[in-house]
């Protein structure tokens, strides 16, 4: 008779409810898949009795079926029929040339957009990139996007988002608050790209250890950012000498994406933005790309697309009408 053994599976890194299906559904298929073992779930950990040479194999399956989910953000009945079979792996499901990362919920993050796609399309052969354009144009997203599929294929160790603490028109001294409590607003947007990719728990995890930070552009000064990948978001309110400073943190096997939109400076003076001249300056430099969204791209509420358009034209008309009072002058 074959002595029973005890063994802990761990589920690192992925969501206990969505790998034990709805009512635990999937849970079910998993133990009629091991009819000689007894299993328990409880939260991230499946305690096993039986048999050495089954326990051990059911850890395999269920690897397998964790690296398949982290992948792909999604498991069904078929998905572990197969795993627990031996018959699929993480590499083995149809690859969709456009899908950036499978986030939470069956979440899948794609390229949409003809720049989308560029932007992914040059990540490949450039450490810095620039994605500047429109509001809702998905540059911020996109470029998040890259980063988690990064973290997750351990491309970089760390991921590092960053932006300029600048009020839209309001007083952050009248935030009420700690420091943390008056700037996670102007953080949130990054918040929730991220809590759309990665798993809540996970994430916490990630934010709890340093792996995932998110902190303003000041803090970023005399930092040398090694096997991180670094997002600059709403660079358009950075002056040149700072984008600057945030540029040369570049480490060694680090990933630098800049995003922005010039239409929507924030600072005192608009002429003090650096973004514009940086991209004028680096253009030429090998290593760096630049991708220039606009208004096809914007994948928000169909209105957006004419509200962007409507300020630009508003925009030119007042060009015009200050360039034609200094020529009557």
């Amino acid at each position: 008779m074959t002595e029973a053994v005890g063994k802990e599976v761990m589920i690192e890194g992925a969501d206990p409810r969505e790998l034990y299906g709805p009512q635990n559904a999937y849970l079910e298929q998993i133990k009629t898949l091991h009819p000689t073992l007894k299993i328990v779930a409880r939260g991230h950990v499946l305690k096993v009795l039986g048999p050495v040479g089954e326990t051990e194999r059911f850890a395999r399956h269920m690897d397998a079926l964790v690296a398949y989910y982290l992948k792909y953000g999604h498991i069904s009945s078929q998905v572990i029929d197969q795993c627990f079979s031996g018959g699929i792996l993480p590499d083995d499901a149809p690859v969709d040339k456009d899908v950036i990362v499978y986030g939470n919920n069956g979440n899948i993050v794609r390229a949409r957009t003809v720049n989308q796609q560029r932007l992914v399309k040059l990540y490949d052969g450039n450490d810095l990139l620039f994605a500047v354009g429109p509001a809702g144009s998905g540059k911020t997203y996109t470029a998040i996007a890259l980063a988690v599929r990064a973290l997750k294929e351990r491309q970089v160790r760390r991921i590092i988002l960053t932006r300029p603490a600048v009020e839209a028109g309001e007083k952050l001294g009248f935030l009420p608050g700690d420091m943390k409590e008056k700037l996670d607003p102007y953080l949130q947007p990054l918040y929730d790209a991220l809590n759309d990719m990665i798993p809540p728990v996970k994430l916490q995890k990630y934010l709890e250890e340093g792996t995932v930070q998110i902190a303003p552009l000041a803090y970023m000064r005399g930092r040398t950012l090694d096997n991180a990948f670094v997002i600059l978001d709403e660079a358009q309110n950075t002056t040149l000498s700072q984008i600057k400073m945030f540029l040369t943190r570049m480490g060694r096997n680090a990933k630098f994406i800049v995003t922005g939109d010039v239409t929507q400076i924030d600072l005192p003076r608009r002429s003090d933005s650096g973004l514009v001249r940086t991209m004028e300056i680096l253009r030429r430099v090998e290593g760096i790309g630049i991708v220039e969204f606009d208004r096809r791209d914007i994948v928000r509420h169909p209105l957006v697309k004419y509200i962007v358009d409507a300020f630009d034209r508003q925009a030119v008309a007042a060009s015009e009408s200050d360039e034609n009072q200094s020529k009557n002058q």
